[in-house]
């Protein structure tokens, strides 16, 4: 299986392919980068043509998006909603199949604590996939954390009776 994780925000979005159920690899990742200076509808429409872009190149067999994550900062998390909208759209133009995790839960499913930082949850998947790049930003290391906690949750569900996510 085929999975591209999206880590979405309307500066920087987040995107890791890996494939496999066992063993996992890495296929790609990065991030796709915007400046604040242009007006947000100009950057959705740029999120949503970079994430098709990325399903017609990569092919994948679902989508898993993580969550808006709301805490102190109401407006990051509405703008951050925008751009997981935008991501949904480009999944469902494509007509593939859309997760969708808390940070929480994929901090959970990746390093087994959810209340995990940045840096022990980008070990965790480093580790996980045999990665020795350090240059990855958090943003591209977050996707990459979202789609293994979708292969991980779809493994062990299929393991426990094919129990749908």
């Amino acid at each position: 299986m085929r999975v591209l994780g999206i880590d979405p925000g309307t500066v920087m979005t987040g995107y890791g392919v890996v494939e496999g159920s066992a063993n996992v690899r890495l296929v790609d990742c990065g991030t796709l980068r915007f400046s604040s200076r242009v007006p947000i509808e100009r950057r959705l429409w740029s999120i949503f043509e970079g994430i098709c872009g990325l399903i017609e190149s990569h092919q994948p067999d679902e989508v898993a998006i993580e969550e808006p994550f709301v805490g102190i900062n109401v407006r990051s998390a509405f703008m951050i909603g925008r751009a997981q909208a935008v991501a949904v759209l480009a999944a469902a133009r494509s007509g593939l199949p859309t997760a969708y995790y808390s940070p929480a839960e994929v901090k959970r499913q990746v390093s087994g604590y959810g209340r995990s930082d940045k840096d022990q949850v980008r070990t965790m998947v480093m580790l996980e996939l045999g990665a020795r790049d350090n240059t990855l930003g958090t943003d591209a290391t977050d996707a990459l954390a979202i789609a293994l906690c979708h292969i991980q949750r779809k493994a062990a569900l299929e393991r426990l009776g094919g129990g749908e996510l």
